[in-house]
């Protein structure tokens, strides 16, 4: 029953994970935090998230499925494809009457709520806790905006975000709304899966105005991060999947108790940190590259080593932090013989690409400035998603947890450029140069990266530059620069001891060893092919091949 309440004041509730199923079906009425005094009314909010997604993924989709059919719950979905996105254009143009007011008259978030308000924009509530309500969640979403957003109420995304956040509430919250009764519940929703532009302000509207929110991302993304102030109960499962449609029946699979306990096992072993992984366990991680300071001798015996047992490598959280080696190495050792050797040994790792002809790359001359600023984000850095999307990307034939690396170490070599500019060039058009660039990738190289099993043996790129069969160019240096952030062991060798990488790259980025001898014209040296199979026979017939 709804007394003629004034004022309403929202309390999130305590939750578990063994108690918040049980307490989103308690009556507003039973829950803690609920009080009634002099016409004010406060009631306990649930608020969960899920991050990522159990063992048994079809019990786990079976249970989505039961939350928002049950008549218990109460639970409605709310999701990228459930979302309804229509809008009466009487509506659309009240939205723009306000936006122009505003321009002209540099509204207050209280004035601008206001007209809102004026203009039947926002619900109209019979009791005055929820009317008073709704203007105050409407404000509190303002002046998150005015924070996040460069310009407040003069930034263009204001206009998409409030006409989101209108429509949806018209569409989704509103007809809840009619019948609610502060003893009994508010309007209970169930968010799945990501979050685009305007969606962030719509649950944080929801959530001021009281409502029930639970969210669940088999990704494991926290949603809603930086955008909520309030206690959020979070649980984290172990397993973290692509986010599959948002089942619209049960699942008859049953999972097998032999199954379940295997998959225990497997994920007790190849769980984040334990230092054991599975072939391509990491392929949906994101890689980026600690570059490790080394000796020369020490160069020859990381470069054997698989990258998870490469001091300083981590992964967490879906990032995977990749120890790799940049080495320049300027002329030649004295011992002719294990300087060849250990040229060889590198070459013929499964995973190496030896480059003897330069350049090895072609520089576009596309202007790609256009689509460089298209692809910032608010923050002035490039935005991976936007790249991936676009349609100049030419890397969407890889698999999504490839594109998404790669996107990312454009990203980053595009942020703090290692590129030295040539005369006159700003630091916008360095990396805009290295934008374009990273649009031209030989096949070669992205087969390299391709076979890249992130915990395990780390490609190598190694460039052998006796300056008798090219030089190496700019565009050459930008590639190498991005396989670096990419996590590829990266080798240069200059007999004669010249300049070549130093010419476009800051020294700081790799390492220089100095040998004794400077030689010119040196031919590379293949390894002996009798000798080359013969060791070949010997570890097939270790192998049992």
């Amino acid at each position: 029953m709804n007394l003629p309440y004034n004022q309403m004041n929202v309390r999130p509730v305590s939750l578990s994970f063994e108690n918040w199923l049980d307490m989103l079906k308690t009556p507003l009425s039973e829950r803690p935090e609920f009080s009634i005094e002099q016409g004010s009314i406060q009631i306990g909010q649930v608020l969960a998230k899920f991050l990522g997604i159990p063992i048994d993924s079809d019990e786990y989709y079976n249970q989505l499925f039961d939350y928002v059919s049950s008549s218990e719950t109460h639970l409605h979905l709310l999701s990228e494809e459930s979302l309804n996105r229509n809008i009466d254009n009487q509506h659309f143009q009240s939205i723009q009457k306000v936006l122009n007011i505003s321009q002209e008259q540099k509204l207050s978030i209280n004035r601008f709520t206001a007209f809102l308000d004026g203009e039947r924009l926002l619900y109209k509530s019979n009791i005055p806790a929820i009317h008073r309500k709704i203007r105050e969640a409407m404000i509190s979403t303002l002046e998150l905006f005015t924070q996040r957003e460069k310009d407040g109420l003069k930034n263009h995304e204001l206009r998409r975000v409030l006409v989101d956040v209108i429509k949806w509430s018209m569409n989704h919250l509103n007809p809840l709304l009619d019948t609610v009764d502060l003893q009994k519940e508010m309007p209970k929703f169930l968010w799945y899966g990501d979050l685009k532009r305007s969606q962030p302000y719509f649950l944080y509207y929801l959530v001021k105005l009281g409502c029930d929110l639970i969210i669940f991302d088999p990704e494991g993304k926290d949603v809603l991060a930086g955008f909520l102030d309030e206690e959020i109960f979070t649980h984290h499962y172990q397993n973290k999947q692509q986010a599959e449609p948002f089942p619209k029946e049960r699942r008859n699979r049953q999972t097998t108790v032999a199954y379940r306990a295997s998959r225990e096992i497997e994920t007790i072993l190849n769980q984040e940190g334990s230092g054991l992984y599975k072939p391509w366990q990491l392929r949906e991680y994101t890689p980026s590259s600690i570059t490790l300071k080394t000796t020369y001798d020490e160069l020859f015996i990381l470069g054997k080593e698989i990258a998870m047992v490469r001091p300083g490598f981590e992964a967490e959280n879906g990032q995977v932090k990749i120890p790799s080696l940049f080495a320049k190495i300027q002329g030649v050792s004295k011992n002719r013989k294990e300087y060849w050797e250990r040229i060889q040994n590198l070459t013929e790792f499964e995973h190496s690409l030896l480059i003897r002809q330069l350049p090895f790359t072609w520089s576009s001359s596309n202007d790609f400035r256009f689509h460089y600023r298209n692809a910032l984000d608010r923050d002035g850095l490039l935005n991976p998603e936007m790249m991936m999307q676009a349609h100049y990307w030419p890397y969407s034939f890889l698999p999504t947890g490839l594109q998404k690396g790669i996107a990312n170490a454009i990203r980053r070599i595009c942020e703090k450029p290692g590129l030295k500019s040539l005369p006159g060039e700003s630091m916008e058009e360095v990396s805009i140069y290295l934008f374009s660039q990273a649009m031209f990738t030989p096949k070669e190289i992205i087969q390299l990266m391709e076979k890249f099993d992130y915990s395990q043996h780390v490609p190598k790129l190694i460039i052998y530059n006796n300056e008798c069969r090219g030089r190496l160019s700019r565009s050459d240096a930008a590639l190498i620069l991005l396989l670096n952030q990419f996590g590829i062991d990266i080798i240069v060798y200059n007999p004669p001891g010249h300049n070549d990488i130093e010419n476009f790259l800051y020294d700081s980025l790799f390492d220089t060893h100095w040998l004794e001898d400077v030689v010119f014209e040196l031919e590379y040296k293949e390894p002996f092919k009798l000798k080359k199979k013969f060791f070949q026979g010997i570890i097939k017939n270790l192998r049992g091949d």
